[in-house]
């Protein structure tokens, strides 16, 4: 070290030796890691080498009509029950946060039949509901009957397997808004109250922005759950989505294995394309919940404090 005055400086012999920091080696995850790799490697090799998979047979159906028809049925499925399950959902939590003791425990019987019974029964009895009820008629009761219909008439597989699937969810998406709104604080609440804010304006400015950190993940994943839960309909039956075109095919060339991987690998894309969606969600609404800054926010700030100084600005940042 020198100085422009002085010349050379002499080290102080009262500070102590610079560090040399040596990176702690972890020879046990190298091991882990090449044992992983080598089995991979060897399942792969496996699967490629394989006649059992028939993969000319994959590669012939992965994008045919038939199967492309299914994957459309199985996503139309998929958001028109979420969509129903979220409405009905947010009705079910508000009953059960209800001070109203009838709607309180109408909620939660409801939520004890459809948590407490597997959705393969529902839609089996959904398949079912012609025969239970043959007609439905619509009107004033014991009186004057405006409407009938024939449910028994009706092919309305598609809609059964849509309601009974909604139906269940609805359950589960009960409790995770009811999770949400709870975890907001009562002073949040408290404070939009003096604001002079009604209750539908607390719930939509001070609320729900807030537990919409809690309800994502778990809506999100319902979501991947039911595209997953559609592969159960044919209970109701409905067999025109991915799954069932995929067996129906499988029963006419006897080659089930190949359909089955052609079902997966659709099933990864969609659930691959709907966890993406997830997490810019995820991150959209945890802004603020944490103070460690991101990598764009960093990047801003530093933009901000390397900026030059306008003249008419330095008074103010003084």
């Amino acid at each position: 070290m020198t100085s422009p005055s002085t010349g050379p400086i002499a080290p102080d012999p009262t500070e102590p030796a610079p560090i040399k920091a040596v990176p702690l080696r972890h020879p046990g995850q190298w091991i882990a890691a090449a044992v992983v790799l080598i089995l991979v490697a060897l399942f792969v090799w496996g699967a490629a080498t394989n006649d059992a998979y028939r993969w000319d047979t994959y590669a012939k159906y992965l994008f045919d009509t038939r199967i492309l028809s299914g994957v459309w049925y199985t996503l139309v499925l998929t958001v028109l029950a979420m969509i129903i399950a979220i409405i009905l959902g947010v009705v079910l939590a508000v009953m059960r946060l209800s001070p109203n003791p009838v709607l309180r425990y109408t909620a939660w019987v409801y939520l004890w039949i459809f948590r407490g019974t597997p959705v393969y029964v529902q839609l089996v009895f959904w398949g079912l509901f012609p025969s239970i009820y043959k007609r439905i008629d619509l009107g004033i009761p014991f009186t004057v009957q405006f409407a009938h219909f024939d449910i028994q008439a009706l092919n309305a597989a598609f809609l059964f397997a849509m309601i009974g699937l909604a139906l269940n969810e609805a359950a589960y998406m009960a409790e995770i808004v009811r999770a949400g709104v709870s975890s907001v604080g009562e002073g949040q609440t408290e404070a939009s109250v003096a604001l002079g804010m009604s209750w539908a304006q607390t719930m939509r400015r001070t609320v729900l922005p807030q537990a919409m950190r809690v309800i994502i993940p778990p809506t999100g994943n319902e979501l991947i759950s039911m595209l997953k839960t559609t592969s159960l309909v044919a209970a109701v039956p409905f067999t025109n989505e991915l799954y069932g075109r995929a067996r129906d095919i499988s029963g006419v060339n006897f080659q089930p294995i190949p359909l089955l991987m052609v079902a997966s690998t659709w099933y990864l894309v969609i659930t691959s394309v709907l966890m993406v969606g997830q997490f810019y969600l995820e991150r959209y609404y945890s802004k603020g919940a944490s103070r460690q800054m991101t990598a764009r926010q960093l990047k801003a700030m530093a933009a901000v404090q390397n900026a030059p100084i306008i003249e008419g600005e330095s008074d103010e940042r003084r």
